[in-house]
C-alpha cells in the first residue's frame, strides 16, 4: 500500500468531506453483529469514529503514522500503524470491514487473502469512494480542467479505480450490493483551496516542481465563485458491499 498522505496530514482531518448518514444507515443495516469492526486505511477515523457508536471494538489501520497521530480518539478505538495486507488481529475476529477512499492503493490479492482470514462467518465488507466534487457550472470547470489538464499527469495510475468507481478492483464475494449516495457539505472558498492542497497529484506535482499549482488556478478560481461566502458542494459516492 502507497503512503501519499503522510505530508498533509493535518490538512486531510481538516479538509476532506465528511460521508453521509445514510451511507452509515445502510451499512450498518446489513450488518446483523456488531461487536468487533475493522476500518483499514482509516486516515484521519472519521469513519473508525463512527463505527464506534455501533460496535464494542474497533481496530483501525494505515500505513501513515502521521495520520494516526492525526485521528480521532476514542476509549473503543484501536489505532495500528500496519499494512493492510498483513495485520496483527486475529483470525475470525471481524464483523465488519470498511475502506473508505483508499482500497485503490492496495495490494488487491494480498488483502482478499487477509480479509478472509480475519472475517468470521458472515462477516460483511463495504468498500466506497467519492469522485470529483461539483458545485456549479463556473467553478466546476476551473477544477476539471485542473483536474484533468493541471494536475492530470501527477496522478497516481491507481485514481483510475476512482473514475471507473472501483468496477476494475477484484471483489470476489457473494451476494454484492452496489449502491450510490452523495455527500452534500457547505464550504467557504478557503476550504475549497484546503480541499484542493489535500490532492496527492497536488504534492506530487509541489515535490516535482518546487512550486505549488493551486496558485496557477487562484484568480480564475475566485472568479468563478464570485462574492459568495459558502457555497453548496456535493460529491458523488459509490459503495460495494
Amino acid at each position: 500500500m502507497k503512503d501519499n498522505f503522510s505530508k498533509q496530514a493535518p490538512l486531510y482531518a481538516q479538509f476532506r468531506p465528511v460521508y453521509p448518514k445514510d451511507l452509515y444507515d445502510f451499512i450498518l443495516s446489513q450488518t446483523p453483529n456488531k461487536q468487533c469492526a475493522w476500518d483499514c486505511g482509516t486516515g484521519n477515523g472519521q469513519v473508525a469514529n463512527v463505527l464506534a457508536d455501533h460496535f464494542e471494538q474497533v481496530y483501525a489501520s494505515d500505513m501513515s503514522n502521521e495520520q494516526i497521530k492525526n485521528a480521532i480518539q476514542r476509549d473503543n478505538i484501536a489505532y495500528e500503524v500496519c499494512p493492510v495486507e498483513d495485520t496483527p488481529y486475529f483470525r475470525q475476529s471481524i464483523d465488519l470491514i470498511t475502506v473508505a477512499q483508499a482500497i485503490h492503493w492496495f495490494n488487491h490479492n494480498m488483502f482478499c487473502a487477509e480479509v478472509r482470514r480475519v472475517s468470521r462467518p458472515g462477516t460483511r465488507i463495504a468498500i466506497w469512494g467519492y469522485g470529483l466534487l461539483s458545485i456549479n457550472e463556473a467553478v466546476d470547470d476551473v477544477i476539471r480542467y485542473f483536474y484533468q489538464h493541471t494536475t492530470g499527469a501527477y496522478w497516481d495510475k491507481e485514481r483510475q479505480h476512482i473514475d471507473t468507481k472501483y468496477s476494475l478492483i477484484p471483489f470476489p464475494w457473494e451476494d454484492v450490493q452496489e449502491k450510490e449516495f452523495t455527500i452534500v457539505t457547505n464550504w467557504t472558498f478557503d476550504h475549497l483551496v484546503g480541499y484542493l492542497s489535500t490532492w496527492s497529484a497536488v504534492q506530487h506535482y509541489i515535490r516535482q516542481n518546487g512550486v505549488n499549482p493551486i496558485d496557477e488556478i487562484l484568480p480564475s478560481l475566485k472568479r468563478a465563485w464570485g462574492d459568495a461566502e459558502k457555497l453548496i458542494v456535493t460529491f458523488p459516492v459509490f459503495l460495494k458491499m
